[in-house]
């Protein structure tokens, strides 16, 4: 028998509300649901695995803010940090502090975080759920498209995003994605899995009372050196009381995919991405040391974000030659996908379609 509703609640679905004042989404399916912050960035501030009721996304102290919050001075960076409620943005066309492009101030982490998106509803299935977000930069002439979309019955969420250059200059840009993990998920049971790859920690101090890392130290994935000269296995999620906040830079690595599962839980999030775009990983690692402003030693959680620049900074990912470039009407498109899922161990590989192979 044929079922018809206007408001469907079961198969892929999706809802519209406003949550604080701001556009926002909510997707999904009978595995995992996805909210998404239409009026600021598209930011995805939830992912939901529903079976466990477990959400991988890290949520800030502060909270999600509307954008219409004027904070009481303006920051040097940006209002960046004053807006981070944790979750998942974008970083375009910049990442890290802020730069003069062109002319253009570019902020802390670019122009997109608090931008308003449209959206258009393509399918709207029980089988599957397309939507299309798009927006135009203001500091730069970059109109970005991405097609969010779920299928029935599998834990993954599909990104197709394209970037035009709409000016009749040559652009430069860097292009990062920024998913924060945090508890109940984050914990010393988590193990982080990927390919063979390289690591280069912090070329510069992130933390001078709190690093547990050497700075510039380069070495085989997941061993780096500490401060004492001791072996750290990147790979595994210590506990709070390592007080320690650092950086490193994940590269060479022949195929686009990560792992974080909890070993206790049986739960993990993966991300698959095309490494020809991104060619590196930023792994932000916060348990407990980051001191002082934002969060006063209180956070626990790190970002392993696909980007495709190396040093942060535009102007820096220019003068090392890792910035990415569009002459004028070029565009770049590439696919990303997202994925819940239930392990007993280590993962081998996430094949591109979102296939989790375990070790």
């Amino acid at each position: 028998m044929l079922l018809y509703t206007h408001e469907r609640n079961f198969g892929c679905r999706f809802y519209e509300v406003t949550y604080k004042g701001l556009k926002t989404i909510f997707l999904e399916n009978e595995k995992i649901r996805v909210g998404i912050l239409v009026d600021e960035g598209t930011d995805i501030f939830e992912f939901l695995y529903k079976p466990k009721d477990i959400d991988f996304m890290w949520r800030s102290y502060t909270g999600i803010k509307n954008s219409k919050f004027l904070p009481s001075s303006y920051m040097g960076d940006g209002n960046f940090l004053d807006f981070y409620h944790g979750g998942w943005q974008e970083l375009f066309p910049n990442g890290g502090e802020s730069q003069v492009y062109k002319g253009a101030f570019l902020p802390m982490h670019g122009e997109l975080y608090t931008i308003p998106w449209k959206y258009q509803i393509l399918k709207d299935e029980p089988e599957e759920l397309k939507i299309k977000f798009t927006t135009r930069t203001y500091r730069t002439y970059f109109y970005l498209e991405k097609i969010i979309s779920l299928k029935s019955g599998k834990p993954i969420l599909y990104i197709d995003e394209t970037v035009v250059n709409e000016s009749r200059e040559l652009m430069d840009f860097m292009w990062g994605h920024h998913p924060a993990f945090g508890p109940p998920f984050l914990s010393k049971n988590c193990i982080i899995d990927m390919p063979e790859c390289d690591v280069l920690t912090d070329e510069i101090d992130l933390s001078p009372t709190t690093g547990r890392l050497s700075i510039a130290h380069r070495s085989k994935w997941p061993v780096t050196i500490g401060r004492k000269n001791e072996e750290v296995d990147l790979s595994r999620i210590p506990s709070i009381d390592v007080n320690s906040h650092d950086r490193a830079y994940i590269y060479n690595f022949n195929e686009g995919w990560y792992a974080i599962s909890n070993q206790k839980s049986k739960v993990g999030f993966g991300l698959v991405w095309d490494r020809e775009i991104f060619k590196y990983i930023w792994f932000w690692q916060v348990y407990g040391g980051a001191v002082g402003y934002p969060w006063y030693s209180t956070t626990y959680n790190i970002a392993i974000e696909p980007n495709s620049s190396y040093p942060p900074g535009l102007n820096n990912a220019i003068n090392r030659k890792t910035n990415l470039t569009l002459k004028p009407q070029e565009k770049l498109s590439t696919r990303i996908l997202a994925v819940a899922f239930e392990s007993t161990g280590r993962v081998k590989k996430i094949a591109e379609d979102g296939t989790v192979q375990e070790k």
